[in-house]
């Protein structure tokens, strides 16, 4: 893939069938052997060769701009039911399992302050306000490694792009703040709640251990929305899309784990760079994260062209997906087209004067500013 390979938006929306086409297999179990081969195959190259890596490392610095606004947001709106700082607590207690200590240090001081912030209210409207803004960026940026990986160009005009950016950013956020309340939700907490509204200990029992598979649902919905919603193309059926958003998880969740033994065990940041380890340690997080975000991306990408060769549609080259809008794009390639046929003219300029100047036997004349002496 790669922007080299992306094809062209109004191309493809005149050639590529449709993306739930009756030829392409309806479920995982159809897909043959030799197709799931080529998929697993064709994910490590094309995430290499996509040089994801690189835009992992251009996310990462759009998460740094977006991370602590959201997280004003988050707690704000915790605030105003009264579980922020219960919620903060428990989020820091599960993150300590996952990422290095360093990391957890490094947001924990500002995440307690702004807990303990007393302008709930005001902190409310500007966190969600600057949150939404700075987190859009960071969705943005994330639709532009998308279109590379599913090698289109984007064709949606700003005054398109920008609303549903910020409308995919605010799901993802309401969706974490769930997830940070049903973590508040356990042991005596969730048995006080069961008992205000009725429930027994049986129920709050099953709630305990429920949840976790219920906030495992929540994070890869929340991982397939920015899947499904921001590349450029019309995708299959959501279901499709799920499937590189658990895998994606399960690529965080080891690496994070692989990454945290390390940093304790192995690794000499510390010594290094000294009192900035932890934020040189909290980017490093930051990037597998957005590694493991496009892996999942790229087996979904390769995924869907794995079942259109299997359907007999030229795909080896370019995913056969339409484009979701080709407006912007048609005026890009305009401009393009324009440029190029301004640069035809001076080549053919350039080449007439030396035409001239070989029928008449005399050197063109030279530019006044290139004579010496």
């Amino acid at each position: 893939m790669g922007s080299h390979g992306a094809e062209s938006s109004t191309a493809k929306a005149s050639t590529a069938p449709d993306p739930d086409d009756d030829r392409k297999p309806d479920t995982p179990q159809q897909i043959d052997k030799p197709s799931w081969k080529y998929i697993a195959g064709k994910t490590l190259r094309e995430f290499i060769k996509d040089q994801c890596p690189d835009l992992a490392a251009g996310l990462t610095f759009r998460g740094v701009l977006a991370v602590f606004p959201a997280l004003l947001a988050l707690v704000s709106l915790l605030g105003v039911v009264g579980q922020a700082e219960k919620t903060t607590a428990a989020a820091l207690e599960i993150l300590r399992k996952l990422a290095p200590q360093s990391t957890v240090d490094l947001i924990e001081g500002p995440l307690k302050q702004l807990t303990h912030s007393s302008s709930a209210g005001f902190a409310l409207i500007v966190g969600i306000l600057v949150a939404l803004w700075s987190a859009s960026g960071y969705v943005t940026a994330f639709s532009r490694a998308m279109n590379r990986i599913y090698e289109i160009d984007e064709g949606r005009p700003f005054w398109k792009l920008r609303p549903i950016m910020l409308a995919v950013t605010a799901l993802a956020i309401v969706l974490v703040a769930l997830m940070g309340l049903m973590l508040v939700l356990t042991g005596p907490i969730a048995q006080a709640v069961g008992d205000v509204i009725g429930l027994g200990s049986t129920a709050v029992l099953v709630w305990n251990i429920v949840k976790w598979p219920v906030l495992v649902i929540l994070v890869v919905i929340v991982i397939a929305i920015l899947y499904y919603s921001t590349p450029n193309v019309q995708q299959p059926k959501f279901r499709w899309i799920s499937m590189g958003s658990l895998i994606s998880l399960v690529v965080f969740i080891l690496a994070s784990l692989g990454f945290a033994v390390y940093v304790a065990n192995f690794s000499n940041y510390n010594k290094t760079y000294g009192t900035v380890a932890g934020v040189i340690v909290a980017l490093l997080w930051l990037w597998i994260l957005n590694m493991s975000l496009l892996f999942g991306a790229e087996f979904d990408a390769e995924l869907e062209r794995g079942r259109e060769l299997q359907a007999g549609i030229a795909a080896e080259e370019a995913i056969q997906l339409p484009p979701r809008d080709t407006e912007a794009s048609d005026k890009q390639q305009a401009k393009a087209d324009k440029e190029v046929i301004k640069g035809r003219r001076l080549r053919q300029s350039a080449e007439g004067e030396e035409e001239r100047s070989t029928s008449t036997g005399k050197p063109a004349e030279p530019d006044s500013g290139s004579t010496g002496k």
